[in-house]
């Protein structure tokens, strides 16, 4: 006797979609179509790594290492600024940006490393440019200040964002094999992979510029993720507590009625998360002008976007593939059937 086809009842597709997305009827075949979603999944990937491994990441000073030039605002605009110090220096500077509000505007410059005399020649041609203001109020050169950073803190960074990324992940599996069982544990880590390879690759893409907030705010991101994936599993293992004596649904039907009962929840979860963040952005580029909340902003924007998707239309999915490989869940999933068909041919 063959098993059942992953199928729900029809009718409850009925109604409008918002009506649909708050009753969690099960209407939407998010389980039954979960191949097309591991296509999308895989195509997103193969773009993301390729991006990745041709492309490569826009890092900034604090990765590649380099000579950062600063000097109270001003008059001076980003372009001007980066024209004076290509003269003088002899090439373009890595970023211009102005950071701060009001009075304390001040201009950063980032530049690869420069010697002591393309420091002087960009200082000297910044004041003859700019005349900038120093602290006690007089126009001076001591106003322009520089700093060097080696590229070493960087990768400091980086080590301990990856070390910490493994004891994360480690106590992530843990946790959800305890809590749930062992196949959720290995759905939610293979989401939280996904969710860090598409913020890598979307920040590649685009050439977002990678900096230690950004760093910081993808383990973040990773928190969030997993919020999420916790909650729709939670509502899966409450839906199939003791399924295997059941013959009215198969375990794809009831973990597909749990994320259609919670999708709703994450649609809500992950607005509310992104308004702040959005307005965020908004402050850090134009009242504040600190570029440092916006890569913190900007790489939360794309993870929790992401970190929405994984866990509804991979996590699960992924979950009952595994699942349905268990000889329990065959059988169950064949008494349905032959229910069914009686059933039918009752009627």
């Amino acid at each position: 006797m063959s098993a059942p086809a992953d199928t729900t009842d029809t009718s409850a597709g009925s109604g409008s979609l918002f009506n649909r997305l708050y009753t969690g009827t099960g209407a939407f075949r998010i389980v039954q179509q979960r191949r097309s979603y591991y296509v999308l999944t895989g195509v997103i990937v193969a773009i993301c790594l390729a991006s990745i491994l041709f492309r490569g990441f826009t890092f900034g000073i604090d990765f590649t290492g380099g000579t950062k030039l600063t000097m109270p605002a001003g008059n001076a605009d980003q372009d001007r600024v980066s024209s004076v110090i290509e003269e003088s220096i002899g090439e373009e500077p890595q970023t211009v940006q102005v950071v701060g509000a009001g009075d304390a505007r001040i201009v950063e410059a980032e530049t690869q490393f420069l010697s002591t005399e393309q420091i002087r020649d960009a200082k000297v041609a910044l004041f003859e440019e700019f005349q900038p203001v120093a602290a006690n109020g007089e126009v001076s050169i001591e106003a322009i200040g520089d700093s060097a950073r080696s590229e070493s803190w960087g990768g400091q960074v980086t080590e301990q964002a990856i070390i910490a990324l493994i004891v994360f992940i480690a106590i992530v599996f843990g946790y959800m094999a305890f809590r749930f069982e062992w196949r959720m544990s290995v759905a939610g880590i293979v989401a939280l992979f996904f969710d860090v390879i598409t913020t890598a690759g979307v920040y590649s893409l685009i050439g977002f510029e990678v900096s230690p907030a950004t760093v910081i705010g993808l383990l973040t991101v990773l928190g969030f993720s997993l919020y999420d994936t916790v909650i729709v599993f939670d509502k899966v293992s409450e839906n199939t507590r003791g399924i295997k004596h059941s013959t009215e649904r198969t375990y794809a039907e009831e973990a597909n009625l749990g994320v259609n009962q919670t999708l709703m929840r994450s649609i809500h979860t992950t607005v509310i998360g992104i308004l702040p963040l959005l307005a965020l952005v908004v402050i850090a580029v134009w009242i504040l002008g600190v570029g440092t909340l916006m890569d913190l902003a900007i790489v939360q924007v794309v993870g929790i976007i992401t970190g929405t998707f994984s866990s509804i239309f991979l996590a699960t999915p992924l979950l009952v593939t595994l699942k349905n490989r268990e000889p329990d869940t065959k059988r169950q999933a064949a008494r349905v059937a032959a229910r069914r068909e009686k059933l039918g041919a009752a009627a």
